[in-house]
């Protein structure tokens, strides 16, 4: 028990120390982030040019990103945040005004880092360049979703570890399939 108020008195103080964070770089960058990632405007964005841009490899990464980003979706979103209910930080730690924003459900887990790790984890297998190029802006989102007082460290983690099996799923699905009817 001891344990677990310490780790949650720390996660408390890195709540606090990534809101209270005002530097022009996160200032600038970080609500940008947060309006493309928002309703998943970026990774379909980023599906598309890969799509449109990268022959075959492109349309099946972006596929598989597509599919790794729904699945991780309602794995956070449906099932994860119906089965814990954890209040969001609380709007006094946070000076800036995208605190007034933040949805009403549940803050565990993070569904835009289940969301962005899912299609970066799902892509990056297929086409590993643009698997990298998407790891930016899926740390960015992270970052951003403690920083605007959405979520603590650990909702981001859970997130994270949502999207990964997400991928995980999506990208073992096509072998399982072959599998079970072969």
């Amino acid at each position: 028990m001891r344990i677990l108020t310490s780790l949650r008195a720390g996660e408390r103080r890195l709540t606090r120390r990534m809101a209270s964070w005002d530097s022009v770089w996160a200032r600038g960058l970080l609500p940008p982030v947060e309006d493309a990632a928002e309703h998943t405007k970026l990774w379909w964005a980023a599906a598309v040019l890969m799509a449109a841009g990268g022959g075959r490899r492109g349309r099946r990464a972006a596929t598989a990103g597509i599919a790794g980003m729904a699945v991780g979706q309602v794995l956070a979103n449906v099932v994860a945040k119906q089965l814990v209910g954890r209040r969001r930080p609380p709007k006094e730690w946070f000076p800036h005004d995208e605190v007034e924003e933040r949805p009403d459900s549940s803050s565990f887990p993070s569904g835009h880092t289940a969301a962005a790790v899912a299609f970066t984890a799902a892509v990056a297998p297929i086409w590993p360049w643009a698997g990298a190029a998407c790891a930016v802006p899926t740390v960015l989102v992270a970052i951003e979703r403690v920083h605007d007082g959405a979520h603590y460290p650990s909702d981001v983690a859970a997130g994270a570890a949502i999207g990964l099996a997400a991928a995980a799923l999506v990208l073992a699905t096509p072998r399982l399939l072959v599998r079970r009817v072969g």
